[in-house]
């Protein structure tokens, strides 16, 4: 938001990109554009993310997170989108020394580098401590406006929304799932896998995870609006379990099973469910239509806690 007015004040047109996946979603860009009039548009990289992420170039932050890599590739995008759009060069939000991986100075160059960008990317909020950008150097931008912002520190970018009426502004804290620790163990397991699909990807963000074997995986929802979502997000070659006749969770299997699994999967369903330990339990597993019911007794649930991602 702060890049993008420091721009628009030296009287130049900006477009805001956001670049979705399903690791981060435009919310909170899309209000944020709003409250400053900023036109924005939406582009879903989730195909080439997902290739970047099983071997990203420059390895990955604490957990999933391959943030130089992701930069250069969004950078990488916009290069391309900047023709038909009609744009002469590229802007970021980026601040030098805020993070530690991908905002020191090479992992700033590398970016620009790797995106094939070079020197028509622009950081308006770090300029004067970087090198001269084609923008500065041929008099699009006044390099005199541009900023020195540096550090980890944000009270200047908060003192400065400030002086520029922006009042609502989302925390620069969270917003990418590839920080956070279980949901990056999650996706790891899943990238094991020749064939990842969106609809497992976005099961990742519920429920409880289960590996039972290198080929099958089971996913117990948490609550009434989890196990909805797991139902929306089953494949047909996936199977849902449930309790017949006590409340519990919606499971889903997937990969590879016998019937020995099969009641493994079953005795997962009822240890969730509200039934008792040892109690007789009748569960339905559904698969492309096809209803069968298996009785077990409902085992411990820590019973199955090392199999849990």
């Amino acid at each position: 938001m702060l890049a993008a007015q420091i721009i628009r004040a030296q009287g130049i047109e900006v477009l805001g990109i956001f670049f979705a996946t399903p690791f981060f979603g435009p919310s909170r860009a899309t209000k944020s554009a709003r409250s400053i009039d900023l036109p924005l548009k939406i582009v879903d990289i989730t195909d080439l993310h997902l290739q970047m992420i099983k071997a990203p170039k420059h390895g990955m932050g604490k957990h999933m997170n391959p943030c130089i890599d992701c930069h250069a590739l969004m950078c990488k995008v916009a290069r391309q989108m900047m023709e038909k759009e009609g744009a002469s060069f590229v802007i970021t939000g980026e601040v030098l020394g805020q993070r530690p991986m991908s905002q020191n100075r090479r992992g700033l160059e590398l970016v620009a580098r790797d995106s094939g960008l070079g020197g028509l990317l622009l950081r308006p909020l770090s300029a004067k401590h970087l090198p001269l950008t084609i923008p500065e150097e041929k008099g699009w931008v006044d390099r005199e406006k541009l900023l020195d912002i540096e550090g980890r520190s944000r009270k200047i970018q908060m003192q400065l929304a400030k002086t520029l009426g922006i009042k609502d502004y989302p925390s620069p804290a969270g917003g990418c799932l590839l920080t956070d620790e279980v949901f990056s163990r999650r996706l790891k397991d899943l990238l094991s896998d020749d064939h990842v699909s969106r609809e497992q990807i976005e099961l990742l963000k519920l429920g409880r995870h289960f590996r039972l074997t290198q080929r099958a995986k089971v996913v117990v929802g948490r609550n009434e609006k989890e196990n909805k979502a797991i139902k929306v997000l089953t494949r047909p070659e996936d199977i849902l379990f449930s309790c017949q006749s006590v409340p519990g969770p919606t499971v889903l299997l997937s990969g590879e099973y016998d019937m020995d699994l099969l009641k493994v999967v079953a005795e997962i369903t009822a240890a969730y469910s509200d039934s008792k330990v040892s109690e007789l339990v009748a569960v339905r597993a559904i698969s492309d239509g096809q209803e069968t019911i298996l009785w077990v007794n409902t085992p411990d649930k820590s019973r199955f806690h090392h199999l849990m991602i």
